[in-house]
């Protein structure tokens, strides 16, 4: 099996879907204006690297409710792609599929680092997913959630590093562990960063940013980036200003 970048439906789980309907409701509330508006995908950095690195990488996009709340995961996916990481973006009851599918991608050697990363719902079902990876023997590299609800809890499997984005003030909150979870757990509130809310967290240009820069740290240890077109170093700098102000 060869790793592709590919983007699948949430399938016929509809008993899962129900479970989480709730989500629906708590993410509709969100969507009242607030007068910010989400920030722009921010420019794909380039990487001058062995290309082998990237494609024995498989990222792992988990949308949340409705597959309608998480559409910045495809930015980060776009620009994942563009420096040569295979990506998969699915809907967050797809887990467990997705979970066999990447450890039969390990046992054969085509997948040799495994990324998570999960908005709302999707971040919720992280948990989950490392905890069927740990069972199978697969390891987890790294695992981002973004705005996690329903009192995530990290219960078994391993996952190196887990870093919980989330929102003091909003629906997010602090992941938790127990003794059967191995790893280092990271929980960071964002709610300073600017125009950052629950159903915008993924879009905002500073926490893509912040998701790739880890991504990338990962699957480019040790490797400088090289130097970003001048048109795209511009941008970022007019991002960065506008997020001081």
């Amino acid at each position: 099996m060869t790793p592709q970048s590919r983007t699948i439906g949430s399938g016929s789980a509809i008993s899962f879907v129900v479970r989480w309907l709730g989500a629906g409701a708590l993410a509709l509330s969100m969507l009242l204006p607030s007068g910010v508006t989400p920030a722009q995908a921010a420019p794909v950095r380039r990487v001058a690297v062995a290309p082998i690195a990237a494609s024995t990488t498989h990222v792992y996009l988990l949308r949340g409710v409705l597959n309608i709340f998480s559409l910045g995961l495809d930015d980060i996916a776009a620009q994942l792609r563009a420096q040569g990481i295979p990506v998969t973006i699915a809907n967050f009851v797809s887990w467990s599929s997705l979970a066999d599918e990447a450890a039969a991608g390990y046992r054969s050697g085509e997948i040799k680092t495994i990324i998570l990363v999960g908005h709302s719902s999707g971040a919720t079902a992280l948990p989950d997913m490392i905890a069927k990876l740990g069972h199978l023997g697969v390891p987890v590299k790294l695992a981002i959630g973004l705005d996690s609800v329903f009192k995530t809890k990290l219960v078994a499997g391993n996952a190196e590093r887990y870093i919980n984005f989330y929102i003091a003030s909003g629906a997010g909150e602090p992941v938790r562990r127990d003794d059967g979870f191995h790893g280092k757990l990271e929980n960071v509130d964002v709610e300073s960063v600017p125009g950052v809310g629950h159903v915008t967290i993924e879009k905002n240009a500073i926490m893509q940013q912040k998701v790739i820069g880890a991504i990338d740290s990962v699957v480019f240890a040790g490797r400088r980036p090289g130097p970003a077109p001048i048109a795209a170093r511009r941008q970022h700098a007019a991002s960065a200003a506008a997020a001081r102000n």
